[in-house]
Order: C-alpha cells, then sequence, then structure tokens
C-alpha cells in the first residue's frame, strides 16, 4: 500500500524544507550571463552540503525557449534579461524524497508569460481544495486537465505521481488511472503544466499529503510569481 505512517510524512516533510530552502537560495544567487548547468550546480551543492544524503533527480533547469522542454537537461545557454527559467529539483533525506517546481523570471514578466502562469497557478489551486479522500486519481488529473484545456491549451503529461523513497511511487495522477484512490496518509505531487514549443513552458509542482481530509502541501516557498532583480 503507498500510504505513508506519521514517521514516514515527517521525513518527507524535512526533505521537502530542504528543497524549500533551496529555492530561497538560488533564488539570491543568479545573475545574468550565468549557464543553466551552473544554476543546476549552485542548487546540487547547496542540498547536498545542507542534509541531503543526495538527489533525488537530476535537476532540471530549463531557460528562455528551452522551458518549452518538460525534462530539460542544463546546458551552457546564459540568462539573460527578461528571461523565463523553470526549475524542477529535488533530494533525499532520511531516506525520503522531494520533488517541486518552480518558475523565475528575470527583471520582468511579458504579458503572454503571466497569462500562462495564471491558468497554471489556478489549475494547481483547483486540484489541491477540490481533491479529497477515496476520489479516483484520474479524476484528480481531470480536474487541472479539464480548466487547462478550456482555454485551448493542451496538458502534455499527468497531473502527478505518488512520492516515499523513490521520487516516482503509486499512485499516479493520470486521466488513465481509473483504479487507485486517493487515501488518507497518500503523498503524492501536483504539478500542472503548459508548454508552448520553442516558445516557453510553465509548471508549478508541490508535494502535498491527503490528511484528514484535505491537501495539505508539504512545500512551502510562495506559488506566486517570482521576479528575480539582476
Amino acid at each position: 500500500m503507498y500510504t505513508k505512517t506519521k514517521d514516514e510524512i515527517n521525513k518527507l516533510i524535512k526533505s521537502s524544507k530542504l528543497a524549500d530552502d533551496c529555492f530561497k537560495y538560488i533564488c539570491k544567487n543568479i545573475e545574468i550571463g550565468m549557464t543553466e548547468k551552473q544554476i543546476a550546480k549552485k542548487m546540487d551543492t547547496y542540498m547536498l552540503t545542507h542534509g541531503a544524503t543526495s538527489l533525488a533527480f537530476d535537476t532540471i533547469v530549463g531557460s528562455g525557449p528551452k522551458s518549452s522542454q518538460i525534462h530539460s537537461k542544463p546546458g551552457t545557454r546564459k540568462i539573460a534579461d527578461g528571461d523565463i527559467i523553470q526549475l524542477d529539483f529535488g533530494c533525499i533525506v532520511d531516506g525520503y524524497c522531494s520533488d517541486t517546481s518552480r518558475v523565475l523570471f528575470i527583471n520582468r514578466v511579458l504579458p503572454e508569460y503571466k497569462k500562462i502562469y495564471d491558468i497554471v497557478l489556478k489549475a494547481h489551486s483547483m486540484c489541491a481544495k477540490m481533491t479529497k479522500p477515496n476520489m479516483k486519481a484520474s479524476d484528480v488529473d481531470l480536474t487541472a486537465r479539464e480548466y487547462i484545456k478550456s482555454f485551448g491549451y493542451d496538458f502534455k503529461h499527468a497531473l502527478g505521481h505518488g512520492v516515499g523513497k523513490e521520487v516516482h511511487e503509486a499512485p499516479i495522477v493520470s486521466p488513465k488511472n481509473t483504479k487507485e484512490k486517493i487515501k488518507n496518509n497518500v503523498v503524492f505531487t501536483i504539478e500542472p503544466g503548459i508548454y508552448i514549443k520553442g516558445k516557453f513552458g510553465i509548471r508549478i509542482e508541490d508535494t502535498v499529503v491527503m490528511e484528514n481530509g484535505k491537501v495539505v502541501s508539504l512545500n512551502h516557498t510562495s506559488k506566486n510569481i517570482t521576479i528575480i532583480k539582476c
């Protein structure tokens, strides 16, 4: 069974806090001209020197048009004024994983970016509020998927997945998973996204737990638009 004990949830909270701390750190340590690889290295080093035994997965840093790639590998592209940066990262603490995604904007937010960001953020908050115990995983996914589609955009991956000792565990929160249900003490991700090929992409992700009948986020960094002045 993929439900978690109180001790397991506490370990997941600890791992998620380190991911949150890493995000706060990198927000203060990005400069124009840095490469995606340099940003990823700073994030990895922070997590590994502040309590993580290892990374939960290879850190994703996609800037500018590369943010439209769902799993963008950090490269040599340099951060420029007006850029959008998609981050997806996590670590392992006490044997348990964290997984979170945030988006950064360098100096300003273009109107097109804000429009998509607001849609994705609303899809995220709807799922968090509407998901109830024993709700089918497929129905949780469809809450976000149908909202995003109502604006004419595709949602190209599952809404989320379980998290524990492995960063991807059951239940998979997708439209195909009509059998498994979100029960109390299930830990999973909510990560809606919109990706406009060759232009930009936005994904917002929290790891959450179904606790006493409601969704509670293990991540506590703001999901509001984050502008980095540099």
